[in-house]
């Protein structure tokens, strides 16, 4: 399998898709206190902020829920809602870690429903991931005016797309007002796992030689690296520490995937008058490790969701 090497896929921040729809820190809801989340304040004002730097970072190098869900479309990948966490399992997830988990997963679903134009679960998955941020406190409420604007518009994709964009022009604000990096790291998790998991769920094995889908799912053994380090950040954190030991556990699979670089070439480009550098990264995953690594993300999508 011969793919191009595209840094452009994972430059996306991931916090929340409702992001623009946050006016603050404060909520209604219960808020999670330093204790409960295992985060450590700092004195120094500089080391917080070279923390959230770093942090961006790593965010920086990860696909959203959003891109995970476009990457999944864009394979071709038809849309199947019994994939997705059931709504009505949004009254479980009651402590810090559940709910972080699970706004991530259902970000991921609300994307995967927004892309494919499904209008009710586009409701409905708006209502679980706020329900979510509530109750970890960091959702003061939702206006009036974006309800009315996704009411008006909820068989507009483009519409819906530009409500999810600007969520990510105000991401950064949520680690710089909340210094809550656990928090933040098990959000990113629970999306990440989830379009994962949609993924290797989507794979038709029959069509498994040159299957894009396949192709896009390879390219997250770049990611998972990365993830864990953005995890690490956050190490002495229980609820964080055991998904470190779960994150591992897949990135042993992903580690007997082979995959090679090629010598970094230029190559003129006449359209825009520019040389630019390029490169290609060859693949190489049998059936048998694919169908190890979807068997390992749903064992461990179970846990995130049936807590």
């Amino acid at each position: 399998m011969n793919k191009k090497y595209g840094i452009s896929s994972k430059i996306l921040i991931v916090i929340l898709i409702l992001s623009s729809l946050l006016s603050g820190c404060k909520s209604g809801g219960t808020k999670a206190t330093k204790e409960e989340v295992g985060v450590s304040v700092p004195k120094d004002k500089t080391a917080v902020v070279e923390d959230i730097k770093q942090a961006e970072k790593i965010f920086n190098a990860l696909p959203s829920p959003l891109e995970s869900a476009m990457l999944i479309k864009s394979a071709g990948a038809r849309f199947d809602e019994s994939l997705l966490n059931p709504i009505g399992n949004v009254n479980n997830y009651v402590t810090n870690k559940s709910m972080a988990l699970n706004l991530g997963i259902y970000t991921c679903d609300l994307s995967f429903a927004s892309l494919y134009e499904q209008t009710q679960l586009i409701i409905d998955y708006m209502n679980a991931a706020k329900k979510m941020a509530d109750g970890l406190g960091i959702l003061k409420a939702i206006e009036q005016s974006q309800i009315d604007k996704l009411e008006e518009n909820i068989n507009n994709s483009e519409v819906i797309m530009e409500i999810v964009s600007e969520t990510f022009m105000n991401s950064n604000s949520y680690l710089s007002d909340n210094g809550q990096p656990a928090i933040a790291a098990m959000v990113l998790v629970g999306g990440w796992f989830e379009g994962l998991y949609i993924s290797t769920q989507l794979v038709d094995m029959k069509e498994f030689n040159g299957n894009k889908l396949v192709g896009r799912i390879i390219d997250q053994k770049l990611s998972i690296d990365i993830l864990i380090n953005l995890l690490e950040s956050s190490k002495g954190n229980p609820a964080v520490d055991d998904l470190i030991v779960q994150v591992k556990k897949l990135k042993l699979v992903f580690d007997k995937i082979k995959i090679t670089t090629t010598k970094i070439r230029p190559e003129f480009e006449k359209e825009s008058n520019t040389t630019v550098l390029k490169s290609e990264i060859k693949t190489d995953m049998t059936p048998e490790v694919f169908k190890e690594l979807s068997t390992t993300v749903s064992e461990i999508r179970k846990t995130f969701v049936n807590i």
